[in-house]
């Protein structure tokens, strides 16, 4: 039902392709989104510091998956424009040159956090107690952080294939291997002893190893035929790592400008709310990350179909495909927002029933707030499609350190008393106003909004400066480069 071949995905009616592509996305991230809710489900049932602990990992969790979207979204757009060329042995020689890249770069950070998770947590200013469990748990997400890399990495080929439901069934096995493991090594099953905290952290560390092999399998030929590594391919390749690094790079420094700021803020909550604040925070952010996996979905798909469109010399299509995806993206989240708005309370109950009064206030507060700006949230995953398909992906990285450094940051700071001193890694940024931990949830909405009216602005000026005529273009010229050195 959702087979697209590569002839749809250049010549296709845009709308429809891009949902056919972009369901099984959408699907497979709910599944990622529900790996990571099972941590926050079942810790919810152990205490309100087990929670708080997750949330505080969750941005240096984050901060560090920046190195691994150097690789696996550059060696998606590249793999992509290939594809749409017909460059199939280009395409397999920047897979495999993508995957070395990621794990290069992700075991050069994991081995120091691991070693030091518990003075890097320590940095934040969490009490002991906490800053204690969350260190085990960073360290064992954080262990096995090369594993997903590569995984991520492989499985952006068969998206840049339009095979997206290879994607889907990973996933589905990996979360299927957590929703058994984490309640088993959580709480404790027989001669499985109550791991607490740090067994939340094996299941999802098990999922993962699960899914690699999966998708190894996959990519070896056994049961899919849309995208195959061949022994030919498996040879470095230093001007493919130059071309990963070069289009990935600029990704990461975005994810990582964004991600920084969400340590800080999370640094600000704990300063101005306390417990219960972190508690409202992970809360509002773990269903944030469920929301937006429509937009993600439709942004993989988006970024696959105009690189291969590009590659393909056909730029109009590539720029429909930018403004059809923002368009169904909206009004999408519209409605999403008005439902979340609508059932703050409930949601907050179903994740974390054992929330104080204080946390549950706060977390209801922030999941109405941040359902206003939803549609923001959503447009922009679509816009930055289009940039980052036509190779544009230092763009993201400007627009990601406006947003956040420019925006969030500093409204966040109000948070914080005037008399406090802000603890994050020890560093007092600037006297805050004594607003309270509500300003960071009115900063994250706020900033929202602005970046995507900003971004939009910039992106109609660039169309019309003919940014994805010449970007099919290089894409072209890379294309026949790459096609000739292969013969």
């Amino acid at each position: 039902m959702f087979d697209v071949d590569r002839e749809a995905m250049t010549e296709g009616p845009v709308g429809r392709v891009l949902l056919l592509v972009a369901a099984p996305l959408v699907a497979q991230n709910l599944v990622y989104v529900a790996n990571a809710l099972v941590d926050t489900f079942w810790l919810g049932r152990v205490s309100e510091n087990a929670v708080a602990a997750v949330g505080l990992s969750l941005p240096i969790q984050s901060l560090l998956g920046a190195t691994v979207v150097v690789a696996a979204v550059g060696t998606q757009i590249l793999v992509a424009q290939r594809a749409g060329g017909e460059d199939d042995a280009g395409a397999r020689r920047i897979a495999v040159n993508g995957g070395l890249v990621a794990l290069a770069i992700t075991v050069t950070v994991a081995v120091p956090v691991v070693l030091y998770a518990e003075e890097l947590i320590a940095l934040l200013g969490a009490d002991p107690a906490l800053a204690g469990v969350t260190a085990t748990y960073l360290a064992i997400i954080v262990a096995v952080l090369p594993v997903g890399a590569v995984g991520d990495t492989v499985e952006n080929c068969f998206t840049a294939y339009g095979d997206t439901r290879a994607v889907l069934h990973v996933s589905v096995l990996s979360v299927l291997v957590n929703l058994v493991a984490a309640p088993v090594l959580i709480f404790g099953v027989g001669p499985v002893p109550a791991l607490g905290v740090a067994g939340a952290a094996l299941g999802t560390a098990l999922a993962g190893v699960v899914g690699l092999a999966h998708v190894l399998a996959y990519a070896a030929g056994i049961r899919r035929d849309t995208f195959r590594l061949t022994r030919d391919a498996f040879a470095l390749d230093l001007g493919a790592v130059r071309e990963v690094v070069a289009v990935g790079l600029p990704l990461g420094g975005q994810r990582g400008v964004s991600e920084l700021v969400r340590v800080l803020v999370v640094g600000l909550v704990a300063v101005a709310g306390g417990a219960a604040g972190v508690a409202a925070y992970t809360v509002g952010a773990r269903v944030a990350t469920l929301a937006i996996v429509p937009a993600l979905g439709m942004q993989q798909a988006a970024q696959s179909m105009i690189g291969q469109n590009l590659g393909a010399d056909a730029p109009r299509r590539a720029r429909r495909t930018t403004t059809v995806g923002t368009g169904m993206v909206l009004v999408g989240f519209l409605a999403l927002g008005v439902i979340q708005f609508r059932f703050a309370g409930a949601i907050t109950d179903l994740l974390a029933p054992d929330l104080t009064a204080a946390g549950r206030s706060l977390s209801v507060l922030y999941l109405q707030i941040l359902a206003a700006s939803y549609w923001a949230l959503g447009g922009t995953y679509t816009l930055l499609a289009g940039f980052n398909g036509a190779s544009r992906t230092r763009t993201s990285f400007v627009a990601d350190l406006i947003k956040y450094w420019g925006v969030r940051f500093p409204i966040a700071v109000a948070a914080v008393p005037a008399s406090a001193t802000f603890g994050a890694f020890g560093v007092a940024v600037a006297p805050g106003l004594g607003w309270g931990v509500e300003a960071v949830f009115w900063a994250v909405a706020v900033s929202n909004v602005v970046g995507f009216l900003g971004l939009g602005a910039y992106y109609f000026y660039t169309t019309r400066q003919g940014m994805f005529a010449n970007a099919a273009e290089r894409a072209s010229s890379d294309g026949g480069a790459n096609a000739d050195a292969a013969d």
